[in-house]
């Protein structure tokens, strides 16, 4: 009985750890589409405004004003209507967790 516990045990704790993997995972399919303009894991190419190691608030309200029209633009108005405010903010905190 015993023989068959610890691989149900093991089954059991990966299905659990699976949503939450699921949920990183997704954070950084939506931030790898910030790459073309602002680099890999937000670190741009000089001339373009890296996002690595930003304050996580201060990027949550200026997506939030591109969103709003509040803030001019030539694509992010149109690339944060995309995305809900909580993915903004994911997004935001995904970037300002990275190395500068």
């Amino acid at each position: 009985m015993r023989f068959w516990s610890l691989p149900l045990v093991l089954a059991a704790a990966s299905a659990i750890a699976l949503p939450a993997q699921a949920q990183v995972n997704q954070v950084r399919v939506w931030a790898a589409a910030c790459a073309n303009c602002h680099g890999t894991d937000g670190r741009a190419q000089p001339g373009m405004e890296s996002l690595a190691g930003k304050d996580k608030d201060e990027m949550v309200q200026k997506l939030m004003d591109f969103k709003s029209g509040r803030k001019p633009a030539t694509l992010m108005h149109q690339i944060s209507k995309g995305y809900s405010d909580e993915q903004l903010a994911q997004i935001s905190a995904y970037f300002a967790a990275q190395k500068k």
